[in-house]
């Protein structure tokens, strides 16, 4: 029997629209109800999981930033975090800037960027008819060296880069990669998410990474917490579809590739269940109750 499920969000748990499904709502609380621990892994900002888990009624752990921090819901605090120091997002940020690439960073509580666009113009759509209390936190600031200099009381998790053009994109990339104590997750493929404008769908595809503290992985802070708890790895699924998940699928007791995952992540896992759209998750976890 297995006593943790580690579920991803973007891509996961979440469909191209950002919303869970009534079936993944109706499988997460069956496993719920027998005990398993539901911990949501994800690469979002604190308060942005924190809100999806409230509404979802999970009340154990989050693992936020991909793995730069777990959250203990019940006593509402942080047991664990792994943040990136200020002085190397301020090198990161310079060479962003220079070379007039996108990005953003992600605090505890919010998202830091210059403008609306890719990720964070997701996150604003996904925003729409939420309770203030419940959004994911934009903080739209022109000169974001300066107010990260400045900020006090904000850990950094990590931060996004992304761009249409590919070659661009590696281009920065291997500047990145000059920088030590970091870690610069290789990403092979195009994130792709739809946002609605009333009756009109509108396709986001860009290239990204994510950069965080040397040795931050979600599995590694999945490792923090068994451990806690006293679970065996062979007692732990893990779900998830993208490169941020692939030590996860790889380590867990039984390792789940979403349908929509690329061909690297699904050579990895154990299963391999239905897309995002189409309730893989209920899939998976109706696999290990019956």
């Amino acid at each position: 029997m297995y006593k943790m499920i580690a579920i991803d969000l973007d891509g996961t748990l979440l469909n191209s629209y950002g919303q869970v499904s009534e079936k993944n709502k109706e499988l997460l609380n069956k496993a719920m109800q027998k005990d398993i621990n539901i911990v949501i892994a994800s690469g979002r900002s604190t308060n942005s999981v924190k809100n999806i888990a409230n509404e979802l009624g999970v009340n154990s752990y989050i693992i936020c930033g991909n793995g730069s921090l777990i959250y203990d819901l019940k006593k509402d605090e942080i047991i664990y975090d792994k943040f990136i120091d200020k002085k190397k997002v301020l090198q990161i940020i310079k060479i962003c800037e220079a070379n007039s690439i996108y990005y953003n960073i992600y605090t505890e509580s919010m998202v830091i960027a210059k403008t609306l666009h890719n990720n964070v113009l997701f996150y604003h759509q996904e925003n729409a008819g939420k309770a203030d209390s419940k959004k994911t936190k934009i903080n739209i600031v022109q000169d974001i060296y300066k107010y990260v200099e400045e900020m006090e009381n904000q850990n950094i998790l990590k931060i996004t880069i992304s761009d249409n053009d590919n070659v661009i994109f590696n281009g920065i990339i291997k500047k990145l990669r000059e920088i030590k104590d970091i870690d610069v997750l290789d990403v092979a493929h195009m994130s792709r998410k739809i946002i609605k404008y009333g009756t009109e769908e509108i396709s986001l595809e860009y290239y990204y990474t994510e950069i965080t503290n040397q040795n931050v992985d979600k599995w590694y802070a999945i490792e923090y917490l068994i451990d806690k708890l006293g679970i065996k790895k062979e007692e732990v699924m893990t779900i998830g579809d993208n490169v941020n998940d692939k030590i996860m699928i790889e380590n867990a007791g039984l390792g789940v590739a979403m349908g929509n995952s690329a061909p690297y992540i699904k050579e990895v896992a154990d299963v391999v269940v239905s897309d995002n759209n189409q309730d893989g998750v209920a899939e998976a976890i109706e696999k290990v109750l019956n």
